[in-house]
């Protein structure tokens, strides 16, 4: 086997027995790091403080893994601009957390005869949101519906990433106002202590 010592060292290659052997030496275990390598290679570690490594390394991979998520907004082609509006912040911040919004134009009875209200309303929230995101899908008829996908221009690890951020500025934000409010009523019960001076003086005299 091809044997690597405890700081990666390159030891050469050695029997088994001799590997063993200094795995007692060194009161490290004997792991196989390469099965496939020939001849296969072997390190000399705490297999122990190794495993538990490897499991913190994989925790942390999981919590920093981005899942894309696809949100999905449903729209009349009729809508009213305050729903409009409100619809619009919905999907401005599924695009701020890196997710993808599929929008869909639900037709109803005779506004079936009338497609172009829907791609026009599509194109206009497309337009809207467009510094966020753009047109991963172009409209398409399904139906009774008409469907557009929009994907965000920031990855979902990025938007994470400012999430977090944003929210540890918040906290020391939150943090460093308090000394300094304090501070300022400190300096504001000065006067009142000043001006009880003078009143003071006559009545001792």
């Amino acid at each position: 086997m091809r044997l690597v010592g405890p700081s990666g060292e390159q030891v050469g290659i050695v029997p088994l027995a001799k590997a063993l052997e200094l795995a007692q030496e060194y009161d490290l275990d004997l792991v196989e790091v390469a099965a496939s390598a020939r001849p296969p290679v072997c390190k000399l570690m705490d297999y122990g403080k190794f495993k538990y490594e490897s499991a913190m390394k994989a925790r942390e991979a999981r919590k920093n893994q981005a899942h894309t998520v696809i949100k999905e907004m449903k729209l009349r082609p009729k809508i009213d601009p305050h729903d409009y509006d409100t619809k619009k912040g919905h999907v401005v911040r599924f695009l701020k957390q890196g997710d993808k919004v599929k929008i869909t134009i639900m037709f109803r009875g005779r506004e079936q005869s009338r497609p172009e209200l829907g791609f026009r309303l599509l194109q206009r929230l497309a337009s809207d949101v467009e510094d966020l995101g753009f047109i991963e899908s172009n409209p398409k008829q399904d139906g009774r519906n008409m469907i557009m996908v929009l994907g965000p221009h920031k990855k979902k690890t990025e938007a994470m990433a400012e999430a977090r951020e944003a929210q540890a500025a918040r906290k020391a934000e939150r943090q460093g106002t308090t000394p300094d409010a304090e501070a300022e009523g400190d300096v504001a019960e000065a006067p009142a202590a000043a001006a009880e001076a003078p009143g003071e003086t006559p009545s001792e005299a």
